[in-house]
């Protein structure tokens, strides 16, 4: 599912990019996964914007009332492990020959996600039927965690931006019957 959620993201930033950029197809996608070959170290396609997941969080927020129990479409309890609701940190790095042409993929990707903000199947036919929506917010992390993310990376700074994707849910997909509650009478008249 994370994969899902970071495939789709790829692929509608690629055909915004291609059209922005005059693409007709021939030339690579201006979007990609850094290369899973090359991991130590860590390498950018030039000409690219690397698209790599950052960090995963957990989202505890929007919790149901009752986490081991949910009604089934058909009106049916069930008993489950609670849903595992996550935000994917994703970071996008833009490497060129040119360092202007870095900065212009890079403002591509901010205005992309400036105008599409929330993406739900109804509106995002290639949305995952395992994803219900993403939403998508831009994070601004101070000068020393930023340091600290491209120290992690052992790769000297790209132009780059790091966005929030809220929420990819894990749930269980092995949902019991849940038992039915019975009411007990007390007689209260003594």
């Amino acid at each position: 599912m994370i994969g899902d959620a970071l495939v789709f993201l790829k692929q509608q930033l690629n055909d915004y990019m291609r059209l922005s950029l005059g693409h007709d197809g021939s030339q690579p996608d201006p979007v990609d996964f850094i290369d899973g070959e090359k991991m130590e170290p860590l390498t950018f396609r030039a000409g690219a914007v690397s698209l790599l997941l950052l960090n995963l969080e957990a989202e505890n927020t929007l919790r149901a009332p009752d986490l081991y129990r949910r009604t089934s479409p058909n009106g049916v309890q069930q008993v489950v492990q609670p849903d595992i609701r996550l935000n994917l940190y994703v970071l996008f790095v833009a490497r060129s020959v040119k360092y202007v042409d870095s900065l212009y993929a890079l403002s591509l990707v901010i205005r992309y996600f400036q105008n599409h903000r929330v993406f739900t199947r109804p509106d995002s036919p290639a949305l995952s039927e395992s994803i219900e929506r993403l939403v998508v917010e831009l994070v601004t992390l101070p000068f020393a965690q930023q340091n600290e993310v491209w120290n992690a990376l052992r790769v000297s700074y790209h132009p780059s931006v790091l966005y929030r994707v809220k929420m990819v849910v894990f749930q269980d997909e092995e949902a019991l019957a849940a038992p039915e509650l019975t009411e007990k009478v007390i007689n209260t008249s003594l």
